[in-house]
């Protein structure tokens, strides 16, 4: 093996193991968020995005790329969670042609009882994952790369 190739293969190394934090994080993620509020991950994703905003809303196309979902994939998944009176449709006031994705006081408040599920969750999830070897460097470059928190 030359060194192209034990660069290609330490790569591909880190990437099965992101792979592998990533799968760990979501199972766990899935398991306290249905058992606990009847949401999904991906569904959570959304609320946390749309309560992010000002006015809590978003084009679709904001929203596919928020929740890395392609567009017929995030139409799917907001029609479901209007279906739940949780998110909205508004057309844009100064573009009738584009769509805003809006969160609903019951999203709001829905998402407000799942953040604090959520939140507790990853933070287990990744103080485990950073007791197990194979994991703990990228579980390290996680924390290198998170935004400070602010007091208060």
């Amino acid at each position: 093996m030359g060194i192209a190739d034990d660069a290609v293969e330490v790569r591909a190394h880190g990437w099965r193991t992101l792979a592998a934090l990533h799968g760990l994080i979501e199972s766990e993620l899935e398991r306290a968020l249905s058992g606990s509020v009847d949401l999904s991950v991906v569904e959570y994703t959304v609320l946390d995005a749309l309560s992010r905003q000002d006015g809590w809303h978003m084009r679709m196309q904001q929203l596919a790329r928020a929740t890395a979902l392609s567009p017929s994939a995030t139409t799917r998944l907001v029609n479901r969670l209007e279906d739940r009176a949780l998110l909205t449709r508004v057309l844009c006031a100064d573009d009738r042609r584009g769509i805003y994705t809006e969160l609903t006081h019951a999203g709001r408040a829905l998402y407000e009882r799942a953040r604090p599920i959520h939140d507790e969750t990853l933070e287990r999830v990744l103080a485990d994952a950073q007791a197990q070897p194979e994991l703990a460097p990228v579980v390290d470059a996680l924390h290198a790369i998170a935004p400070p928190v602010a007091a208060g």
